[in-house]
């Protein structure tokens, strides 16, 4: 697991010292961000520890050389905790003049208007990077026989074996991409999810802005959340299922701030829609697209089980489609590029698009397997490209159904869509 961590991880991460005096790596508790750094760094300061934090920062306001001297690259984690590291850090930046001196990590935003000002000021001086749970690459389950970047080449002949089975998406589902969860029996591996949703729900969501919030009314919250995983639900909505599924409910305004909250601690990362140039005028829905950073998060919040989704198929593949969109996301990072979802008013959608910098993009449909799902997945990958005008932007690099469960990934010989099963996907 750790040798899959560092090939994906690491390299990104040396790449954006080389090109930048510090890097920020943000993301959820648990997922490995200080160790991933802790590879990499030469010296460190952990500031999630009382007494170095309050020495910390009492010799920052001394003498700030003194306290950023450790050896480059130096890792400060949980920099966020001392508000006034991040103008110390880009001020020692800019009067090194050398790239590779910092690492901060941090798994909570502060302050989202002061974290526009920080992008701002570190324009030129910090890189960002967005650690997220492990992909099954990462953490070993996937076998890696069919590259996400190789695609956008649109290779021709595609057959490669797929070793997970129905029962062991299921168990991955639930058990998620915490690096502490891989390896251990099925019981305890399962128990790391709810041990992280019972911290989300009774301290962290309260820690990262001071703000006192009931754990009940952030777990039924989590829960409706849950419930509406890969869907453009309104606020008012989810006021509405907390309302039929709960006595207390909330008001719009509060569950605006509960979501909020949990978005600065990266437990919710919502996804954008995308906006291509279409041959006809189709309205574009631009809502986000709701998902948790994890899908252990769902489960856990529903109380659910592997069993529990083998014997409720529709719940098991909008589950399965939040654990493809966060294995897209970390390769998507590798790759310099975004994941988005597209919408129109007349209800075609497609789950995922891989966007890069250069141009290039691939549609992507999300299917937990089977002929009828693939099938379908495949007729709306090609009616939203033949939508799209290939005189004002570029024709889809690659179609793909993502599945679940499959012996083989393959490319068909008619429409050349490829189907690949989640457990061949590498970067």
């Amino acid at each position: 697991m750790d040798g899959y961590r560092r090939r994906v991880m690491d390299d990104l991460l040396k790449k954006k010292l080389q090109a930048k005096g510090a890097v920020l790596i943000e993301g959820p508790k648990w997922c490995g961000k200080t160790t991933t750094a802790e590879e990499i760094a030469a010296s460190k300061v952990l500031l999630a520890r009382a007494d170095v934090k309050s020495n910390f920062k009492s010799l920052l306001e001394i003498d700030a050389d003194a306290a950023l001297s450790g050896e480059a690259p130096m890792l400060i984690d949980e920099w966020q905790t001392v508000p006034k590291l991040w103008d110390a850090v880009r001020y020692t930046v800019d009067h090194r003049r050398q790239m590779g001196q910092f690492i901060l990590t941090g798994s909570a935003v502060p302050d989202r208007n002061a974290e526009k000002e920080r992008e701002h000021s570190g324009v030129g001086r910090f890189a960002w990077l967005t650690m997220r749970p492990m992909s099954l690459y990462e953490s070993g389950e996937s076998n890696g026989t069919v590259s996400l970047a190789e695609l956008f080449s649109a290779p021709q002949k595609l057959l490669e074996r797929n070793k997970l089975k129905l029962q062991d998406v299921a168990f991955l589902i639930c058990r998620g991409g915490w690096p502490m969860s891989v390896g251990l029996p099925e019981e305890a591996a399962l128990e790391q999810a709810f041990d992280y949703y019972d911290a989300v729900t009774k301290e962290d969501v309260t820690k990262v802005d001071g703000v006192k919030r009931a754990s009940a009314r952030v777990q039924r919250l989590m829960r409706s959340y849950a419930r509406h995983q890969g869907t453009q639900t309104s606020i008012a909505t989810l006021k509405e299922d907390l309302k039929n599924n709960d006595v207390v409910t909330l008001d719009e305004d509060t569950i605006r701030t509960y979501l909020d909250a949990l978005q600065k601690i990266f437990v919710v990362e919502d996804m954008p829609a995308w906006n291509p140039n279409l041959r006809s005028k189709t309205a574009i829905r631009s809502a986000d697209t709701r998902y948790f950073v994890d899908p252990s998060i769902a489960t856990a919040a529903l109380g659910l089980g592997p069993a529990d989704l083998m014997n409720d198929l529709n719940t098991m593949g909008l589950l399965f489609e939040t654990m493809c969109v966060r294995d897209l996301r970390v390769f998507a990072e590798v790759m310099y590029g975004k994941v988005y979802h597209y919408r129109d008013k007349n209800g075609l959608e497609c789950d995922a698009v891989v966007h890069l910098r250069n141009g290039q993009y691939g549609l992507i449909e999300i299917k937990l397997g089977g002929e009828t799902l693939i099938n379908d997945g495949v007729k709306t990958l090609l009616a939203l490209s033949a939508q799209i005008d290939t005189t004002r932007m570029n024709a889809p690099a690659f179609k793909m159904v993502l599945t679940a469960a499959g012996e083989y990934a393959y490319r068909r010989p008619d429409d050349g869509v490829y189907v690949v099963p989640i457990g061949c996907l590498k970067p």
